[in-house]
């Protein structure tokens, strides 16, 4: 029976029994050197080791021997992501879509390297394909909810920080934008008051949840 050096070394990795999953993956790659799998593991691996420079080039390496080794360009774009090279990483995250990566996360990252870099129309439809892939997911939907107030669509932002809310009560981000979005786009100051309570209630240290509670305070006054 032959034996699945990658498969090893994941189950290593995830035990965090780092060094053992060092040497599957040299098996890995030793056995099959024209196989990018091998090459991305190590990268995953050596990244989560905060080996940035070294991660890099076992990503590259990936991406020399599979020119649509999907994973390969998301492990890099995440590296760049850390290392605040946003554009680059952008770049990275749109080939690992275009080479058929699954899932949301190269999307709402993809958003959010457009974000850092203020391009906020940019980012917009990325952030809406996350959130449709990953209806459920508290942190897309919310990070789209925000993106949505930052562009002053504000009709479009209020079912997403409601969804948020009703999902995770407890979620002193949710509430404070909804608060937000209430003091600047309606008249309803009792419940932009509410939830920015709320906010710094759930968050003590949430100091601008309560200058803005203060704030409209003194404007009833």
């Amino acid at each position: 029976m032959k034996v699945d050096y990658n498969e090893i070394g994941i189950k290593a990795f995830q035990e965090k029994r780092y060094e053992d999953a060092g040497q599957a993956f040299t098996q890995a790659i030793e056995e099959n050197p024209e196989e990018a799998v091998g090459y991305v593991n190590f990268g995953t691996l050596l990244a989560a080791m905060n080996d940035v420079e070294r991660a890099e080039r076992f990503f590259q390496k990936a991406i020399t021997v599979d020119e649509k080794a999907a994973t390969a360009f998301y492990g890099l774009a995440n590296l760049y992501y850390e290392a605040e090279r946003f554009i680059e990483a952008a770049k990275l995250y749109q080939k690992a879509i275009d080479a058929g990566i699954e899932g949301a996360d190269a999307y709402y990252m993809l958003a959010k390297c457009f974000e850092r870099e203020e391009q906020y129309k940019l980012a917009l439809p990325f952030m809406q394909r996350a959130a449709e892939l990953a209806p459920k997911d508290i942190q897309i939907r919310l990070a789209y909810g925000i993106l949505l107030c930052t562009l002053e669509m504000f009709d479009f932002a209020k079912p997403e920080l409601d969804f948020v809310i009703e999902e995770d009560w407890n979620n002193a981000d949710a509430h404070y934008n909804i608060g937000v979005l209430y003091a600047v786009s309606t008249q309803d100051t009792e419940k932009a008051q509410y939830h920015l309570k709320q906010a710094f209630t759930l968050q003590p240290e949430f100091d601008q949840a309560r200058y803005i509670y203060d704030m409209i305070g003194q404007r009833l006054n």
